[in-house]
C-alpha cells in the first residue's frame, strides 16, 4: 500500500531531475546537483556497476572507499531531505527503468574522464537520452576539458576554473519516499577478497580532515619529505584516494590552499605552494586520458607498441609482485603498497621502473597489478605514469630508477625495509639494505639480478629505438597532443616557476 502510494506520488510530480553520482560523492560544489535543486525536485542515484567492478583494474580495496563515501554521501543527503538512491546494474537499464517509473524532466552528472569503457557508456546514456527526449546535461568537474583541441592555455584555464565560486550544497531537497536500496558486498560483484588492514577510509569527514591538517602544519616538511615512504606518510596530503572518489573537489581543496598560503612564509608556505602546483599536474595528467583513452593499453609512441615481456604467472612478474625480488628497499615498497593501498610518488615510480626496465616486464601487466593495489587508482594519472616511467610515451627522459640506492637515499638506516621485510629485522644498520653483504638473510631471497648489469641492458633496448625522423615525427605528434606547456604552468601567488612534477600518481 505504501509503495503504491509513493509511486503515485512520483507519477503525480511535475517532474524530477536525476542526479547521477559517480566518483563524485560530496553535495558541495557539485554542479549537477546544484543545477538539479535549482530546477524542482531531486531524485540523487549512485548506481552500482558490475561491469566497471569487473574491470581488470578494478579491486575490492577501491569499491570499499567507494563505497564508505557513498554511505555517508546518503547521510548528507538525508540530512538536506531526501537521501540517496543506490541501484545495482548497467547505467542504461537502470536509467531507463527510473525513466519508465517516473517523469523524469532531465539527468545531471559529471563528465568522467576515466577511460574507454566510461567514454563508451556515456555515449550509450547519451544516445539512449536523446531518443527518450530526456535532456542529459554533463557538467565539468576538474580540470580536465572536454574536446579541447590545443592545449595551449591550459594552465591559465585551469586557474580560472579552480578560483570560481565553490558551489553551496542545496538548503533541502523534496523528499521521494522512494526505496534508498542498500549498497552491495564486493563480493556480490565479483570482487576477490583484498585484505588491505592499513587501508584509508572513505568519506567526506575523512577528506576535510586530511585537508586542514595538511594546510595547517603538515604540509612544513612536505618539499623535503615527499620523497621517503617514511616522512611521506604523514607529510604528503594523502588526499589522493578523496579527489579520485570526488569526496573532495580540486577547487575546493585549491582555494583551501590559497586561503592557507596568504600571509604564511618559509617552509610552510613552501609546501603549500607545493601542493597547489601539483593540483594542477593532478588534472594535468587526466586531460591526456581525456584526449587521448587509449593510453590505458596502447603506448603514447608506436615505435613502443611491441615492447613486452613477462607478465603475470611468470616466475619473475611474480617475484615483483610478491616483494621478493631480493633488493630490499623495492620489496619494502611493495609489501607496503599491498597492505595499505598507497605509497609515495617516487617509490611508485620506482616500482614501475624496475619492472618495466630492470626486469623487461609488460609494462600495461605492470600497470594492471600496480592499479589493483592503489585505492587512489585515478586512470588518467596511472596510466600516463605507468608509460611515462616504463619509457615508452617518446617524449619523456628515460629514467630509471636504482633499487639499491633508492634504499640508501630514502631509507638510509633501513627502517622502512625491516618493518615491511620482517626477515631482514635481525640485520644491522644499513646491512638491511644489502643483506648479501652479511652472507643474506633465513627466508630472504637473493637479489633476482644484478641491477646495474639489466640497467644497462634496459638503456640499450629503450633508446635503441629513438633515431630518424619517424621517429621524431610521432615524438613531436605526441608533444603536441599532450605537453604541458611548461612555461604556462607557473602558479599563481608562488614565489617561483614550479619544479619538474613527481605528485602524478597520487601523492
Amino acid at each position: 500500500m505504501a509503495e503504491r502510494a509513493g509511486k503515485a506520488h512520483l507519477q503525480a510530480m511535475p517532474g524530477l531531475s536525476i542526479v547521477w553520482f559517480k566518483r563524485d560523492l560530496r553535495v558541495a560544489d557539485h554542479a549537477p546537483l546544484a543545477a538539479a535543486a535549482a530546477a524542482g525536485p531531486v531524485l540523487p542515484l549512485w548506481i552500482v556497476e558490475p561491469g566497471l567492478w569487473a574491470a581488470e583494474e578494478a579491486s575490492a580495496r577501491q569499491y570499499l572507499f567507494q563505497a564508505e563515501s557513498a554511505a555517508e554521501l546518503c547521510a548528507d543527503l538525508a540530512v538536506l531531505g531526501q537521501p540517496l538512491v543506490v541501484r545495482a546494474g548497467e547505467p542504461l537499464a537502470v536509467l531507463s527503468a527510473l525513466a519508465e517509473a517516473m517523469p523524469v524532466r532531465a539527468i545531471h552528472a559529471h563528465q568522467e574522464s576515466t577511460g574507454e569503457r566510461d567514454f563508451a557508456r556515456d555515449r550509450a546514456v547519451r544516445a539512449w537520452a536523446r531518443e527518450a527526449a530526456i535532456p542529459f546535461h554533463e557538467h565539468r568537474q576538474n580540470g580536465a576539458i572536454r574536446a579541447l583541441p590545443s592545449r595551449d592555455g591550459w594552465a591559465a584555464r585551469w586557474e580560472r576554473f579552480t578560483r570560481a565560486p565553490v558551489l553551496p550544497a542545496p538548503a533541502t531537497l523534496a523528499p521521494l519516499g522512494l526505496d534508498p536500496g542498500t549498497i552491495p558486498h564486493p563480493q556480490a560483484l565479483g570482487l576477490a577478497p583484498d585484505p588491505c588492514p592499513g587501508r584509508q577510509r572513505g568519506g567526506r569527514r575523512a577528506a576535510e580532515a586530511l585537508l586542514w591538517s595538511f594546510l595547517a602544519d603538515r604540509a612544513l616538511p612536505y618539499r623535503r619529505a615527499m620523497s621517503s615512504p617514511l616522512a611521506g606518510w604523514a607529510s604528503c596530503s594523502r588526499l589522493s584516494p578523496h579527489l579520485a572518489a570526488g569526496t573532495l573537489s580540486v577547487r575546493e581543496a585549491a582555494q583551501a590552499a590559497r586561503r592557507a598560503r596568504d600571509g604564511e612564509s618559509g617552509g610552510l608556505a613552501e609546501g603549500i605552494d607545493s601542493f597547489l602546483t601539483r593540483l594542477a599536474w593532478h588534472c594535468h595528467f587526466i586531460q591526456k586520458i581525456e584526449t587521448e583513452p587509449a593510453i590505458e593499453r596502447s603506448a603514447m609512441h608506436p615505435a613502443y607498441a611491441g615492447i613486452g615481456g613477462a607478465g603475470p604467472g611468470e616466475p619473475v612478474f611474480e617475484a615483483w609482485a610478491a616483494g621478493r625480488t631480493g633488493w630490499p628497499f623495492l620489496d619494502a615498497c611493495m609489501r607496503c603498497l599491498v597492505e595499505t593501498g598507497w605509497l609515495n610518488f617516487r617509490a611508485r615510480a620506482m616500482l614501475v621502473s624496475v619492472a618495466a626496465m630492470h626486469l623487461g616486464l609488460d609494462w600495461r601487466a605492470v600497470g594492471l597489478h600496480l592499479a589493483r593495489l592503489f585505492t587512489d587508482y585515478e586512470p588518467g594519472i596511472h596510466w600516463s605514469q605507468v608509460q611515462m616511467q616504463s619509457g615508452v610515451t617518446g617524449v619523456n627522459t628515460i629514467r630509471m630508477y636504482n633499487p639499491v640506492k633508492q634504499g640508501f637515499d630514502q631509507d638510509p638506516e633501513g627502517a622502512f625495509v625491516r618493518r615491511w621485510v620482517p626477515e631482514l629485522r635481525a640485520l644491522p644498520g644499513r646491512l638491511a639494505l644489502e643483506p648479501w653483504r652479511a652472507g643474506g638473510a633465513a627466508g630472504y631471497p637473493a637479489p633476482i639480478g644484478d641491477h646495474e648489469a639489466l640497467a644497462r641492458a634496459a638503456r640499450e633496448r629503450l633508446w635503441g629505438v629513438r633515431h630518424g625522423p619517424a621517429y621524431r615525427a610521432a615524438a613531436d605528434a605526441v608533444q603536441a597532443r599532450h605537453g604541458s606547456r611548461r612555461s604556462g604552468m607557473r602558479q599563481v601567488g608562488s614565489r617561483r616557476p614550479p619544479a619538474q612534477p613527481r605528485l602524478e600518481l597520487g601523492e
